[in-house]
């Protein structure tokens, strides 16, 4: 009569620990996600970004980035966290898909960056140049640039004359900011060492460069940005290879759990 019982095969521990790694990662990634994700809807919902004249620009809105960012991420980590708890084969191999496609853009865009640097140099130029045009009118765009030359130290995309883009700093404005730029731009922005002084870049773009360097930074943020990748070059390649690292474990690890699984149902 033993020799008719057939003895059911069991999980391995390894495949119970690739199983749970696999949640418990994705399901972290998933909460991570749903935070971007409502962070960039608060942020569009908050500026009225859906409504009134500014639906035309809604596609160059920082707030968008987030909004994609944060779906994607938690459409690619919920596949991957109930695929693994569920053992649900159709989902794990949608979550296997999608990194395998995530893996093949982020090498397909390193080379692409790699090989037309030229084209990417205009592409931020273009960028910030925008960014700059619609500074007084987007609060991200403000920070975002405000942030960028406080950090950098620089001002404007190749020289703080680039400010007169700007209807408010062009000199034939009518306002007091008219051949200003912004305070971000001032070598020492706080008068007295504490207090901020939103006025110190006022007139600036009237100066000669060798008055107007004691008072504000005349190196644009092109190239700031430029001498930051090249000094912190090795620091983003080694983050570059660990979240590569990361994506192409759990694509082993969801390919092996999968096998598994589909092994155990064939068995059966």
């Amino acid at each position: 009569l033993l020799m008719f019982i057939r003895i059911q095969p069991r999980y391995s521990l390894m495949d119970y620990f690739l199983k749970y790694l696999l949640f418990l990662c994705n399901l972290v990634f998933t909460v991570l996600g749903l935070v971007i994700l409502g962070l960039g809807m608060w942020g569009l919902i908050s500026k009225e970004s859906f409504a009134q004249e500014k639906i035309s620009s809604i596609g160059t809105d920082p707030m968008l980035v987030l909004v994609t960012l944060g779906f994607v991420l938690t459409i690619l980590c919920l596949s991957g966290c109930v695929g693994s708890l569920r053992e649900n084969c159709w989902l794990l191999r949608l979550f296997s898909a999608l990194v395998l496609v995530l893996i093949s853009v982020q090498v397909l865009v390193a080379i692409l960056a790699y090989t037309l640097q030229d084209e990417v140099g205009n592409y931020l130029r273009s960028g910030m140049l925008a960014a700059m045009v619609r500074y007084q009118d987007d609060l991200d765009l403000r920070f975002i640039t405000d942030e960028i030359q406080s950090n950098l130290q620089c001002c404007g995309a190749d020289n703080y004359r680039d400010w007169e883009i700007n209807i408010y700093y062009n000199c034939s404005a009518p306002g007091v900011l008219a051949c200003g730029v912004p305070a971000t731009c001032c070598v020492d922005p706080l008068e007295n060492g504490t207090v901020w002084n939103s006025q110190c870049g006022v007139g600036a773009q009237q100066l000669d460069e060798f008055t107007a360097q004691s008072v504000i930074f005349l190196g644009g943020c092109l190239g700031g940005i430029s001498r930051w990748v090249e000094q912190h070059q090795g620091l983003i390649g080694i983050v570059s290879i660990v979240i590569l690292g990361v994506q192409i474990l759990a694509l082993f690890i969801s390919t092996r759990l999968l096998e598994s699984i589909q092994w155990h149902k064939a068995y059966k």
